[in-house]
């Protein structure tokens, strides 16, 4: 794991993903129509199965055309890889306009954790791009459901910094409650926005992200206050430094469960870098999301760390504390593993006392 670093000017690529039906490609559409966003690239699968048509206004050849907006849309015939390379390429010789961000929508049925491993663990893609935030759709006549049955629509969501709730217009406000709780509890550090057709989106699903040096401080706070209410909302105990796995088994969805490392003790970097490099290699399938707030020895501020499975982002100095918070504040979002034996782990390897006897049970 590297030290911590400032700087990062890559394209920044979004993932843009939700379950078959849930409105993807609306949101999209709408995006797209945004000034801001007008040097934008698309990634997407089949022209045929995205209605763009009335945006478009040139072909450039049988894969790409280009957007009234001026954003770029690309059809994936072969890999991923190749066809973000072949974009990059392009637009730096001129063929294609310049592009600053990459948007990739994906398949109704895909788990996006691939999508990011790709952009993220090949040294050619991490050269010239880095990951944005991840954006999940959501709609609440199906999205229960979609929960209950398919694994790709859990992970969607585990994966995801902002979740889009859609459809709520044409179903009961209580099944729109119901939902929202269900994925505040399942990933308690995306941001949870309920977006109507008839409703313009933010650019900020895109733009607004934890490697904005701007946003870095308001994104965290956002987190902190998020999981703090979903506790609270949850009935379980809140304490200012003494937070436990065992106390924070936010909920669970069959197998896949969120819950809060703290340190009351700032870690040292290389023991923290050599445990999560360890936990990782071993159990980096079933980690589908981290995210969170170190306190390292000899830093004045905090260090923000996130990833997805096996992938960690490079970790981020903030200049100072959120709202006055300070320790080591983790979330960890995984599948099939025990709350209370990756904290027994993680206490012990960062020399933090152990947990009371009886304490280190999972909820």
């Amino acid at each position: 794991m590297t030290a911590p670093d400032e700087i990062d000017d890559r394209i920044t690529a979004n993932v843009l993903t939700g379950f078959l039906g849930a409105g993807k490609t609306s949101l999209l559409k709408r995006l797209l129509a945004l000034p801001s966003l007008s040097g934008t690239a698309v990634i997407i699968n089949e022209f045929g199965e995205v209605g763009l048509d009335h945006l478009l206004v040139e072909a450039i050849d049988d894969d790409i055309v280009l957007l009234k907006s001026g954003c770029i849309c690309c059809n994936i015939r072969t890999d991923l890889k190749t066809a973000l390379l072949s974009l990059f390429e392009r637009s730096r010789s001129g063929e294609i306009p310049r592009f600053s961000r990459i948007a990739i929508e994906t398949t109704g049925i895909a788990d996006p954790a691939p999508i990011v491993a790709t952009l993220s663990a090949d040294p050619m893609l991490r050269h010239h791009f880095r990951v944005g935030n991840i954006v999940t759709v959501v709609d609440v006549p199906n999205g229960w459901s979609n929960l209950d049955a398919f694994a790709e629509s859990q992970r969607q969501v585990a994966v995801a910094d902002r979740i889009i709730v859609s459809k709520s217009d044409i179903a009961p406000a209580e099944d729109t409650a119901r939902l929202r709780a269900r994925l505040e509890a399942l990933n308690p550090a995306a941001e949870i926005l309920e977006l109507c057709e008839t409703m313009q989106p933010d650019e900020a699903l895109f733009v607004r992200d934890i490697h904005d040096i701007s946003a870095r401080g308001a994104e965290v706070s956002r987190w902190l206050k998020a999981e703090t209410h979903t506790h609270d909302h949850h009935g379980h105990p809140h304490h200012d430094h003494a937070h436990h796995a065992h106390e924070h088994d936010i909920n669970r969805h069959g197998d896949i469960r969120a819950f809060v490392l703290t340190g009351d003790a700032p870690l040292n970097w290389a023991r923290f870098g050599l445990w999560l490099s360890m936990l990782l290699n071993r159990h980096g399938g079933e980690i589908l999301r981290l995210k969170g707030l170190l306190d390292i020895d000899g830093n004045a501020s905090p260090v923000v760390i996130q990833g997805v499975q096996h992938l960690i982002h490079k970790p981020m100095h903030l200049e100072r504390w959120p709202d006055g918070v300070t320790g080591t504040h983790l979330v960890v979002i995984a599948r099939g593993l025990d709350p209370a034996l990756v904290e027994r782990s993680f206490r012990a390897f960062n020399g933090l006392a152990p947990l009371a006897a009886g304490l280190a049970k999972s909820a």
